[in-house]
């Protein structure tokens, strides 16, 4: 996997906010992307649990929200691409707000680079993981393991991606994840047969992703 270049001024801005509804880290997300465009805030990576939640890219098929659904789980049409995921406890999900200038003007670069640290970090708990081809996602065999669906708007990204760690795999079966009929689901504690520690995880994933995108080892972490 090839690296981007290292410069001593690429900071990572590390936010974990545990726990939290979807819509308030979405608002989140679009005022960092603003304040990053203007150069006020360095790249940042969120990194949360949500609330359960459906959510639609702007390539889905409605028909992909079943009606077999839980109807108390809120929907959201957001502008990521992509089709329908669930996010919910026990999922990581990570939104990287970088501005590309810095990296590379790359869309299949920058997600084949969030894929690699995705296979990277789930490889680190003893889980083989592979992409497939002409298809967007990490797997597990015939199994998808983490979902991505990003935004670039004048080359900054928001959105990112969700991997399923302890997640209840039970709220997939309301939706056709990502629109793909042929293939299930699965999660590290699923594959692993136990629970895994979510600050373990976080940990692994913050450490490739700094790796991958070169950044220089000193972070600020906050909620």
């Amino acid at each position: 996997m090839e690296l981007t270049d290292s410069s001593a001024n690429k900071s990572l801005d590390v936010i974990r906010l545990g726990r939290k509804a979807y819509e308030k880290v979405w608002d989140r997300q679009k005022k960092l992307v603003d304040e990053r465009r203007m150069g006020i805030v360095p790249d940042t990576l969120i990194l949360v649990e949500h609330d359960p939640v459906y959510t639609l890219g702007k390539n889905s098929n409605e028909n992909h929200l079943l009606k077999s659904r839980d109807v108390h789980i809120p929907v959201y049409q957001i502008e990521r691409g992509g089709d329908v995921t669930f996010h919910g406890p026990g999922q990581l999900v990570g939104y990287p707000i970088l501005d590309l200038h810095h990296h590379r003007l790359s869309v299949s670069w920058y997600m084949r680079t969030l894929e690699e640290m995705l296979i990277r970090t789930v490889g680190q708990f003893g889980i083989e993981a592979r992409r497939r081809e002409g298809l967007t996602g990490v797997w597990v065999g015939e199994e998808k393991i983490a979902a991505l669906g990003v935004r670039l708007s004048r080359w900054v990204s928001m959105h990112g991606f969700a991997l399923n760690v302890n997640t209840d795999l039970e709220f997939f079966d309301g939706i056709i994840p990502c629109g793909i009929f042929e293939y299930d689901v699965t999660s590290m504690s699923q594959i692993l047969g136990k629970e895994v520690s979510m600050v373990e995880v976080e940990e692994t994933l913050v450490t490739i992703f700094r790796l991958l995108f070169s950044f220089q080892e000193c972070e600020a972490a906050h909620a």
